[in-house]
């Protein structure tokens, strides 16, 4: 049975041929108006009740929705959805702390104290706020580079008679003094982090986090969640490491566990092992089933609650000597102001980690919100995270943002509005105040295989990189070079590293950009690449030239290498060649040594014969000014005559011409969405030397090139 094809539809468009000036003329082309920044200051400082509403509500969302909260519909599904991202939240809390090497509790309060702010300042409905372990790790690498070990060691087990000294056999951390330190640091840092990120959102630069492209993202989350393994691998296995940051610092890190291999405890590997193969387990159950199961199965809690039951009963500490966490206070730390002589040490690491918390919290929003069909206003993210991160740090906390886990909790189990962030937060302050003594038994290879087992939604993104592969081989690389970039020479250097690689590749793909020589499709007014088609036929004595990119000063010696390449010559050395050969031949016409006719010119034998044919040749009713010009003195003024040339023939003087097999050039700049002084320079050059040259130029679009700009530009 034959395939029919469908007859394909036609249409006929038929319009004026416009120059942009003509254009702009019959349409009349509105000029923008401008208003000096005086006039534009007090048109923005006007002051009504609409425009104060406006701005209130602006800067607090809440007063969009609160007002209109449809209490019987909505808030049975936001307390459940409260109650088990709560539960979510304090675990995680808890564990990664141990990502920014600060006591568990501290990881409480920074699963509280944002949630507060963002309820009031978020546009956002369903992000849950608070640790994530990308940014964790980044504030905690800085915390082990300003306050190492080493710097907190003091003598142990020492003997004293009469107030000396006797003996010191080893040297010990002092516990205290390091935790100290290390809040201050980290709480610093979140600080600073909340003020970069509030003067992002009040001067309207959030858009400096669309440089990081989603490949970017996914190479940089990758790489860090490889940092994050590396660094709970030494908590599973409970083994003593050295601190170490910068360039290779995974692999010191590794040499250090595997050197002290032999030290494992094997009740804090046990306990490990079994908490993320549990985990992910029933992660994967509530994955699966999650049309059937009302509420996700909260494994990390029933995880905690057995672990901490098995670890208090059997005393795994006393008896194994397991790690546990051994203190979790009850109630709050009282606030505290920032270090600020720190600012300067942590000044790029803190600007780092604000850009990559607001663009996580920002892709994540955005995928919630397209999905329940509202709007996110970034700049107002950036304010209401700020301010939050500046109002956790002063409680002792350290940087917040969303994870991708939590808020997925949060929206599965029908949380609506931040009412469910609320009734979270609510779950934290409970187990602050009251519960969290009771979890001080709990092994930290429990909670250090929590935050692994949470990690494998980051290592799934390895699998976009034979996605990207076949769809876009720049992209790919941007991911590849950007997660080995942040592997090696860590997650700051690494992710400066591989901005600096992206931009590059913008830079080079514009610098070398793609041209194509079109073609029409027979029987059609349809052009497309040669490379492309095979059933392209190329009209004869017509280049039609397409680029696909801006031109400016880096690429024009590109654009003209190609341009030539196109065309077969070089317009420039043609013109000059034919100019060289013009005045030879007018030279010889002078002297009589060539004579113009119908057949061209021809040469005079023999040479030196006064030209005589010359002046019979010529009409004199056809020469500008008439036959003989007369000048005061009665002799003949020398008249400059037009030489019509073929320049396809053999030329009477010795100068080679390059051939030029085509009279139009046709440019097809529907692409190019700018051009630079330099490029227009250089295109206005080829256009005139084509028309001197009696070709044709036409550039396709709406490109301006300057008012002294007269080469034919056809829209």
């Amino acid at each position: 049975m034959m395939a029919s094809h469908r007859p394909a539809n036609h249409y006929c468009v038929s319009r004026p041929v416009y120059s942009k000036r003509a254009f702009d003329e019959d349409n009349d082309r509105q000029i923008p108006e401008s208003r000096s920044f005086r006039e534009k200051l007090s048109a923005s400082s006007k002051c009504s009740s609409s425009r104060a509403k406006q701005v209130l509500k602006g800067l607090f969302p809440i007063l969009d929705w609160l007002l209109q909260y449809p209490t019987k519909q909505w808030l049975p599904s936001d307390v459940i959805s409260g109650v088990s991202t709560g539960l979510v939240c304090c675990l995680q809390g808890l564990a990664y702390a141990l990502l920014v090497s600060v006591g568990p509790v501290y990881g409480l309060y920074a699963a509280f104290f944002p949630i507060l702010t963002y309820f009031f300042l978020g546009t956002s409905r369903h992000l849950s706020v608070g640790p994530f372990p990308v940014t964790c790790l980044m504030v905690g690498s800085v915390v082990l580079t300003l306050a190492p070990d080493e710097d907190f060691m003091r003598p142990g087990n020492e003997s004293m008679v009469n107030g000396t000294l006797l003996e010191s056999e080893s040297m010990e951390v002092d516990i205290s003094a390091r935790e100290a330190q290390r809040i201050v640091v980290a709480s610093t840092m979140t600080v600073l982090i909340g003020l970069f990120q509030l003067g992002m959102g009040v001067f309207h630069v959030g858009f400096l986090v669309r440089y990081l492209s989603d490949p970017l993202v996914g190479g940089f989350t990758t790489a860090a969640a490889v940092h994050v393994l590396i660094s709970q691998l030494k908590m599973v296995l409970s083994v003593p490491t050295h601190s170490h940051n910068g360039f290779f610092s995974l692999a010191y890190v590794l040499s250090d566990v595997f050197r002290n291999i032999k030290q494992t405890n094997v009740a804090d590997l046990v306990a490990g092992l079994l908490t993320i193969v549990t985990v992910m387990a029933v992660k994967e159950i509530n994955a699966k089933f999650q049309h059937k199961i009302p509420v996700p199965i909260p494994i990390e809690v029933i995880v905690t609650v057995v672990a901490t039951g098995i670890s208090y009963a059997v005393d795994l500490n006393s008896r194994y000597g397991a790690s546990i966490v051994h203190s979790i206070p009850r109630g709050f730390v009282p606030a505290q102001f920032p270090n600020i002589e720190l600012f300067g040490e942590i000044l790029g690491s803190s600007f780092s980690t604000a850009v990559v918390g607001y663009a996580v919290s920002v892709s994540v929003a955005k995928v919630y919100a397209a999905k329940h069909d509202y709007k996110i206003d970034g700049n107002q993210e950036l304010i209401a995270f700020g301010i939050s991160n500046i109002f956790c740090g002063c409680f002792s906390g350290f940087v917040a943002t969303t994870a991708l886990s939590r808020t997925a909790i949060q929206e599965s189990t029908g949380g609506k509005t931040q009412v469910a962030g609320l009734i979270s937060a609510l779950m934290v302050l409970i187990v602050i105040v009251a519960v969290g003594p009771l979890l001080q038994p709990l092994q930290k290879s429990v909670l250090a295989g929590i935050v692994i087992a949470n990690l494998k939604g980051m290592f799934m993104q390895i699998c976009d990189v034979p996605i990207l592969w076949r769809q876009n081989r720049t992209d790919c690389f941007i991911w590849v070079f950007t997660c080995i970039s942040c592997i090696v020479l860590g997650l700051d250097v690494g992710l400066l590293t591989g901005v600096v690689f992206e931009l590059g590749t913008v830079v080079v793909r514009s610098q070398f950009p793609t041209c194509s020589t079109l073609g029409n499709v027979p029987g059609t007014d349809i052009y497309r690449n040669f490379k492309d088609y095979k059933n392209i036929n190329e009209i004869p004595g017509i280049k039609i030239f397409k680029c696909n990119s801006p031109i400016y000063f880096a690429n024009i010696d590109y654009f003209k290498e190609q341009l030539r390449a196109t065309v077969g010559f070089d317009a420039v050395r043609v013109f000059k060649k034919r100019n060289k050969a013009l005045k030879k031949i007018h030279k010889l016409i002078k002297k009589g040594k060539l004579k113009i006719t119908e057949n061209g010119l021809v040469p005079v034998a023999p040479l030196g014969v006064d030209n005589e044919a010359f002046e019979s040749e010529q009409d004199p009713e056809h020469v500008e000014g008439g036959a003989q010009q007369e000048v005061e003195d009665g002799s003949r003024q020398e008249i400059e005559v037009e030489v019509q040339v073929d320049w396809t023939s053999s030329l009477p003087v010795n100068v080679t011409v390059p051939k030029v097999n085509i009279h139009s050039l046709v440019m097809d700049f529907s692409a190019v969405s700018f051009l630079d002084m330099m490029s227009a320079k250089s295109l206005r050059l080829v256009g005139l030397n084509s028309a001197c040259g009696q070709d044709e130029f036409i550039v396709l679009d709406d490109i301006y090139l300057g008012q002294d700009f007269n080469t034919d530009m056809s829209l």
